[in-house]
């Protein structure tokens, strides 16, 4: 709505000072043209290469979602070539239950970073027409890379992984787990978000039975602190 009338008030600028010579005609113009393109929506490439603390508009599939309070909604979306994180975006409680898996949304708010996680913030969605579920892409071969972070908040899956330790937030059930997984003897961070996944799902009940040894497949969305920081959605023990 807002960049509805802003794009209206700049019209008018263009009507009004179509009378007042080619000066202020021109500047009306490009208050339309500046108006237009603030609100088109980028493609994924386009959004990685804007420019921290600048506006973006982008159209993306709801993956999952962390977290809903205040009216603010935290929520994993993807299309088919890249990821967000989008952080505490403006949304009713009954907008958000409307936000299921394959949901199209479009967005817009400010790229932003935090200790090396790219997210979009102070944003405001509307729901457009479209459906899409990704399947999770295995990047195993990619920890330890720097290619890995250009999957950043994509849902991906890690194979053969070897549990090294499981901790618990507080070191007691009923917050995030961390956990260390290796592979080929190099140990890598995870977590189970619980704003993510909750106390009673499957795989928070399933990560606080794993012992250091067991082998596992983990699927998750890669969100980055520092470093790659998956958050784990899914853990199939395989030995």
């Amino acid at each position: 709505m807002k960049k509805t009338l802003a794009l209206i008030l700049a019209l008018c600028l263009v009507f009004a000072a179509a009378g007042c010579g080619n000066g202020a005609e021109n500047e009306a113009t490009e208050a339309v043209t500046d108006v237009a393109e603030a609100a088109k929506v980028m493609s994924y490439e386009e959004y990685v290469q804007a420019e921290l603390d600048t506006p973006v508009v982008v159209e993306a599939y709801v993956q999952g979602k962390q977290s809903w309070w205040d009216n603010k909604a935290t929520v994993y979306a993807q299309d088919e070539d890249g990821a967000y994180f989008l952080y505490e975006m403006a949304c009713s409680e009954e907008d958000y239950a409307l936000l299921t898996v394959g949901t199209k949304i479009r967005v817009e708010g400010y790229k932003a970073e935090w200790s090396g996680e790219i997210e979009i913030v102070d944003a405001t969605f509307e729901i457009v027409e479209g459906e899409y579920v990704a399947e999770a892409l295995d990047v195993t071969e990619l920890l330890g890379t720097e290619e890995l972070i250009n999957h950043q908040n994509k849902l991906v899956s890690f194979k053969g992984m070897t549990v090294e330790a499981v901790e618990y937030k507080n070191e007691e059930p009923g917050d995030d787990i961390y956990l260390t997984l290796s592979l080929n003897g190099v140990p890598y961070s995870f977590c189970v978000e619980v704003y993510l996944t909750g106390t009673e799902t499957e795989v928070y009940n399933t990560v606080g039975t794993l012992k250091a040894g067991d082998k596992v497949d983990v699927e998750g969305f890669l969100y980055w602190y520092n470093g790659a920081n998956p958050h784990v959605t899914s853990v199939t023990v395989v030995e």
